[in-house]
C-alpha cells in the first residue's frame, strides 16, 4: 500500500504525517493504567482465598501488606528494564534482549493462547458475575461479557489518546469505589494474633498482577526514564495502602465466616454498611472490570506488535492504521480469542493454570535483568533498582512458581506443557522457515488482502 511523500513540519526534521506510534501518555494515564490493571475484580469479589489459606484475620492482612511490598519490588525492576530497553512490550522484550530468542518467543505464545486468552474472559465474566446473578445467570454474563469487550476493542481501535482517557476515567470510578467500602467500614477493629506462615502470597500476588503492564507501552510513553518509574511508585503505594485499608474494612463488617461464605465480598458488604447504596456496588465492580479490560487490550497487543516487528509473529500483526495510528490487527487477533473463551465457559479452569506462565516468565524476565547487569555492567541505566530487591523479588518469584508446581501439579504441568507446544512452531516458523512455499505464498496473499482491508501499514518512524 502506497503512501503520499511525507511531508515535514517547520522544516525541522519531524515527519507530521508519519505512521507511527506517538508518544500520548502523560504521568497521570501512565499512573492510571497501572492502577487500573491492578484494580480489577478480585478486591471486590474474591478476598476469601486469602483469609481461606491464612487462617486468621491478622494474618491476612499482613499477607495483603506485603503482596502490596513484593508487588513493588517487582515493579521497580520493570522500571529498570523499561528504561534500559527503550522497546515496548514488557517481559517478551526483556527476556529477549538477555536470554535468547526461544524463551522470548515461548513468552508471545504463551501470551496468546494461555495468560490474555484467560485474563480477558475472566474479567469480562467476573465483572458482571453479581449483577447476573452468578452461575445461575452465567449466559447473560457472557453476553454481557462479550459486549464490554467489543466496546473496549473500538475505543482501542479508534484512538490512543480516547483508550488512554478512558482509562483515567474508570480509575478515577474505581478508587471511589473502594473509598466508598473503606468508609464506613474504618471504625473499630481488632487485630488477630499471628501463629503461622500461611501459603496465601500465591493469592495476594495475583490480586496485585498488573504493574506490569505500563512497560508495554514503554514506546508510547511520554519522557520513559522519568515517568515509568515515578507511575510505577505512585501507583503501588497507592494500591497497596487502598487495599489494606479495604479488607480493614470488610472485617470491621462482616465476620470471617461470612467472608468465607460469600461469592461477592463487597455486595455482601454493601448489603450491611451501605444499604441505601448497595445496588451500586455491583456496578462499580463491573466499571472496576472494564478498566481492567480496556488497560489489558491497551497492552496486550504492544506484545504481539513488538514480537511481529522483532520477526516472531507475521508481519501484518507490526503494522498500524494510517489514520488512527494503532496496531489494529494485534487488537482484532485478540478480540476473537477474548470472546471465543467466553462462549466455550472454561475460563475459570485456565485461569488457575494461566498464572503459572505469567509469573514464569516475570521470573525469567527478572533474573535475565540480574544477568544483564553482570555482563554488560556499564550499560547507561536511568533508573537502577537496589540489587537487594532484584535479587529478593526473583527469589521469591522462583519460590512461587516452584510452589505451585508442587501444590497444584496438574494445572501447572498443563500449562507447562502448552507453553512448550510453542518450541516446535518456533523451529517451523522463525528458527528457520520449514513450511511449504505454497503455504507461504497462499499466506503471503492473505496477509496483503488484510492489509488492504485494514488499512495498514509498517511504522515508518522508529520510535525506540
Amino acid at each position: 500500500m502506497q503512501r503520499p511523500k511525507l511531508k515535514n513540519e517547520e522544516g525541522d526534521g519531524t515527519e507530521k504525517e508519519a505512521v507511527y506510534l506517538r508518544r500520548e501518555i502523560g504521568l497521570l494515564p501512565a499512573v492510571s493504567f497501572i492502577i487500573g490493571m491492578v484494580v480489577g475484580s478480585g478486591i471486590f469479589i474474591a478476598p476469601t482465598g486469602i483469609l481461606m489459606n491464612s487462617g486468621s484475620v491478622g494474618l491476612s492482612l499482613l499477607v495483603w501488606a506485603l503482596s502490596g511490598v513484593l508487588s513493588l519490588f517487582g515493579a521497580l525492576c520493570y522500571a529498570e528494564l523499561g528504561t534500559t530497553f527503550s522497546k515496548s512490550g514488557s517481559d517478551y522484550i526483556y527476556v529477549l534482549e538477555t536470554l535468547g530468542p526461544l524463551p522470548a518467543f515461548l513468552r508471545l505464545w504463551a501470551e496468546y493462547i494461555l495468560i490474555r486468552l484467560a485474563g480477558g474472559g475472566f474479567l469480562c465474566v467476573s465483572g458482571f458475575w453479581p449483577l447476573c446473578g452468578g452461575a445461575v445467570l452465567r449466559p447473560l454474563c457472557c453476553s454481557c461479557g462479550a459486549d464490554q469487550t467489543s466496546f473496549v476493542v473500538a475505543i482501542n481501535c479508534w484512538s490512543v489518546t480516547l483508550a488512554s482517557r478512558a482509562q483515567v476515567t474508570l480509575t478515577f470510578i474505581k478508587t471511589f469505589a473502594l473509598l466508598l467500602i473503606i468508609i464506613p467500614g474504618s471504625n473499630d477493629f481488632d487485630l488477630i494474633t499471628l501463629d503461622k506462615l500461611p501459603l496465601a502470597f500465591y493469592n495476594g500476588l495475583y490480586a496485585y498482577g498488573g504493574w506490569f503492564y505500563l512497560n508495554f507501552v514503554t514506546e508510547e510513553v511520554i519522557n520513559p526514564n522519568r515517568n515509568i518509574p515515578l507511575a510505577i511508585i505512585c501507583s503501588m503505594v497507592t494500591v497497596t495502602f487502598l487495599y489494606v485499608l479495604v479488607n480493614v474494612a470488610y472485617y470491621t463488617v462482616l465476620t470471617p465466616a461470612e467472608l468465607l461464605l460469600s461469592d461477592a465480598v463487597a455486595v455482601t458488604f454493601a448489603n450491611r454498611a451501605l444499604q441505601g447504596l448497595s445496588s451500586v456496588i455491583p456496578i462499580l465492580v463491573a466499571l472496576s472490570c472494564l478498566g481492567a479490560l480496556n488497560g489489558g487490550f491497551i497492552g496486550s497487543p504492544r506484545m504481539l506488535f513488538v514480537g511481529a516487528r522483532e520477526g516472531h509473529w507475521p508481519a501484518i500483526f507490526s503494522m498500524i492504521h494510517i489514520r488512527r495510528h494503532t496496531p489494529l490487527p494485534a487488537l482484532f487477533l485478540l478480540y476473537p480469542l477474548v470472546v471465543l473463551m467466553l462462549i466455550t465457559g472454561e475460563i475459570y479452569q485456565l485461569i488457575n493454570f494461566a498464572s503459572f506462565a505469567d509469573w514464569f516468565f516475570i521470573t525469567l524476565a527478572t533474573l535475565g535483568m540480574l544477568i544483564h547487569r553482570y555482563r554488560f555492567p556499564l550499560q547507561p541505566r536511568p533508573f537502577k533498582v537496589p540489587l537487594l530487591i532484584g535479587v529478593s523479588f526473583t527469589a521469591v518469584c522462583f519460590f512461587i512458581v516452584g510452589l505451585s508446581l508442587y501444590s497444584d501439579p496438574w494445572n501447572t504441568g498443563r500449562s507447562f506443557a502448552l507453553t512448550l507446544t510453542g518450541v516446535p512452531v518456533y523451529y517451523l516458523t522463525v528458527h528457520r522457515y520449514r513450511l511449504p512455499r505454497r503455504w507461504r505464498r497462499f499466506f503471503d496473499y492473505c496477509c496483503k488482502q488484510l492489509q488492504i482491508l485494514l488499512e495498514v501499514i509498517q511504522q515508518e518512524v522508529q520510535t525506540c
